[in-house]
């Protein structure tokens, strides 16, 4: 472990932590969402194979799930690409993409971003949610998903020499199955042996982070290593949130520019705009939280590219960074969220 200890690991190798500069901790550069396609409301059937035009862009964005072709990012490579270039061109410095097994991971493509744009990516490494588990997976031991786990990081992913340099994003539901439990117990001990970071996909229910840190914390995981992803669709009311935040983890706020009318996978649920996840941070910074906060785009659709008439990549940047100085957070604060927090997680102990 000398040759990670102190170190981060991208898809191109070895680094230095203070060469990461702004980081986006949760997005997808290539992946197929294609699992989750979800029926169009009764009389828009239609619209599932419709091409994406400027016509339906608006339609589109209330209703990601149900455009088929929509789900297909790994389709967009080289409009990724652009996007990177541009998010580089605008001051950023680093990715990590959270495509694991179940969802199309592409390492091979994601070097071939790195090199080309000059963007630091981390792969990760590890299991999507039981719904994209394989039959194989679902009656593996934890031990041999630990071995998985490990070789990953240590050796290289998918066949390749690529190695991953996070487990993650490790996928839970709500609530949780057997299959998500033996992997999650599988993340603590590879992190156990690895010091390395961890992120999590949490189910739709405010309840999850709590049982997922527990599960964690029983097998030995190291918290503060740990970032609990999509707070923002998860945890919607103050004192839960406060309590959540008490256990240590790193809270991330990662689906800054997505926002829409009714939420497909948890109708329960409001989704916030952009203005209420800036809030959302100014109250965790106010209450003493900065060193947790992690944030991100989540990108995962082909309408949320530029392309196709999205926020893309550098809407942090270019729009929410200049937002979050209007409502009173400073740039020590914002330094802190994009720049230290995901350095100090991303080095592996």
């Amino acid at each position: 472990m000398s040759e990670l200890s102190g170190k981060v690991q991208t898809v191109l190798g070895v680094m230095d932590p203070r060469r990461l500069g702004r980081t986006l901790t949760h997005e997808h550069l290539t992946m197929s969402f294609a699992f989750c396609y979800t029926p169009p409301p009764p009389g828009q059937e239609a619209c599932s194979e419709m091409p994406m035009t400027m016509n339906n862009l608006y339609w589109l964005k209330q209703n990601p799930y149900s455009h088929r072709a929509n789900l297909l990012l790994n389709e967009e490579v080289e409009a990724v690409k652009g996007e990177l270039l541009h998010f580089k061109e605008v001051g950023g410095g680093t990715i990590v993409e959270n495509t694991t097994t179940g969802i199309c991971r592409d390492v091979k493509a994601l070097r071939r971003l790195s090199e080309e744009t000059g963007v630091h990516i981390i792969a990760g490494a590890g299991f999507y949610v039981a719904e994209t588990h394989s039959s194989e997976t679902r009656s593996t031991s934890v031990e041999k998903l630990t071995d998985i786990l490990v070789n990953e990081i240590l050796h290289g992913a998918d066949g390749t020499d690529i190695k991953c340099g996070v487990i993650g994003e490790i996928g839970c539901s709500w609530p949780m199955t057997e299959s998500e439990q033996k992997v999650l117990q599988a993340t603590a001990e590879a992190q156990t042996q690895l010091g390395c970071p961890v992120i999590i996909h949490p189910g739709r229910n405010s309840d999850s982070p709590f049982h997922i840190i527990r599960i964690l914390q029983e097998a030995g995981a190291d918290i503060s290593k740990t970032v609990m992803s999509h707070l923002d669709r998860t945890i919607l009311e103050r004192d839960k949130l406060l309590e959540f935040a008490k256990l240590g983890s790193y809270l991330e706020y990662d689906l800054f520019g997505m926002e829409l009318l009714n939420y497909a996978f948890c109708p329960v649920v409001d989704m916030p705009c952009d203005i209420e996840r800036i809030n959302w941070v100014r109250f965790l910074t106010d209450e003493g939280y900065g060193d947790n906060l992690l944030m991100a785009h989540d990108i995962h659709t082909k309408n949320r590219l530029t392309k196709y008439g999205g926020h893309g990549f550098s809407h942090i940047l270019t729009n929410i960074v200049p937002k979050m100085k209007q409502r009173g957070i400073p740039q020590s604060a914002i330094d802190k969220i994009l720049v230290e927090n995901p350095k100090r997680w991303l080095t592996f102990k």
